[in-house]
């Protein structure tokens, strides 16, 4: 299947401020549009200014991040390790931020510190996939999947520990942080920061990425730095991960479906289908935020419930198109 190249552009540029425009309207609280216009241009009533920037746009802007970033780290991924089935969590960088970030609720900690010790736990399996899966021949793809599985199983095994060590109290909020919840998201600038800087580290990386679907040496042959564009890509596809689970814990299936999309509708080259992909991840994960937020309203739901209940058919449906 391929579309006109332009107009899927034009469609995906045209879904950013759509996606978040619908995540800015809708809310627990009903305010007419005459009223939400006024107090997106700083006029109007307090309450309705204080909803708007104090409440909604952080979440919808950190939504829109968060989701760009885990869309960017899946093709990323999948590019680096050429497999379809890589997603950000592939890695167990998740799984690391979980087990930290849980510890540092289970011992009381502040929330600044409990994003200290979710990045310790990030970090710490990010070094480890890169330390046993570098050689000086270049990466070993398998070595990447198998160390990123292993340090998953690990984690979860962590974090069943931390759940079943946990008082009733604070269970309900682990298990919304591992579910995916943009609740407490309140300070997206953190999020856009590593989404530019990873964004324009991974632009640069386009062209290496098309040459080495064709295989190490033949891309080596071309004269691609193929040891030096694999830890770039690795690095920004880790950097990215880090960043949105400590936003937002683990929310998936934004960044395995989100590559796949985009390539059923013909997008191959990396020098589109990067920025593409963090487009359509980032109003993906917004639209999914507003519903999650709205369908019980004023009672949210876990964003990445409704990630896995839109995720898993489309990814069956791709998946039945890609074998059409």
């Amino acid at each position: 299947m391929s579309v006109n190249r332009r107009a899927l552009v034009m469609l995906v540029l045209l879904a950013v401020p759509a996606s978040l425009a619908i995540a800015v309207w809708n809310g627990s609280v009903d305010i007419p549009s005459p009223r939400l216009l006024a107090a997106l241009f700083g006029g109007g009533d307090a309450i309705d200014r204080e909803i708007l920037w104090g409440l909604r746009a952080p979440r919808a802007l950190s939504a829109f991040a968060c989701g760009a970033l885990l869309a960017l780290a899946g093709t990323l991924l999948q590019a680096l390790l050429r497999n379809p089935l890589a997603d950000p969590f592939l890695l167990g960088i998740s799984g690391g931020a979980a087990a930290g970030s849980l510890t540092g609720m289970l011992v009381g900690a502040a929330l600044a510190l409990q994003h200290v010790f979710a990045f310790a736990g990030a970090a710490f399996a990010a070094a480890s996939v890169f330390a046993f899966s570098l050689r000086p021949s270049g990466w070993n793809a398998y070595r990447v999947i198998l160390a990123g599985v292993a340090l998953s199983a690990g984690f979860g095994a962590v974090v069943s520990l931390l759940l079943s060590l946990a008082p009733a109290a604070q269970v309900h909020g682990m298990l919304f942080w591992l579910m995916g919840d943009l609740s407490g998201a309140t300070n997206p600038l953190p999020a856009w920061i590593v989404l530019g800087i990873t964004a324009v580290l991974a632009q640069f990386q386009a062209a290496p990425l098309d040459l080495l679907a064709l295989g190490d040496d033949k891309a080596r042959s071309l004269g691609v730095a193929v040891l030096a564009a694999q830890s770039i890509t690795f690095g920004c596809a880790s950097l990215a991960t880090m960043a949105a689970v400590l936003l937002a814990g683990s929310i998936g299936f934004v960044g395995l479906v989100t590559p796949h999309l985009l390539r059923l509708l013909g997008v191959h080259h990396h020098r589109l289908l990067l920025p593409l992909s963090a487009a359509t991840g980032g109003s993906m994960l917004t639209i999914a935020d507003t519903l999650a937020r709205s369908i019980q309203a004023p009672v949210g739901l876990p964003v990445g419930i409704v990630t896995a209940l839109i995720g898993v058919p489309v990814l069956l449906v791709l998946l039945a198109r890609m074998r059409g």
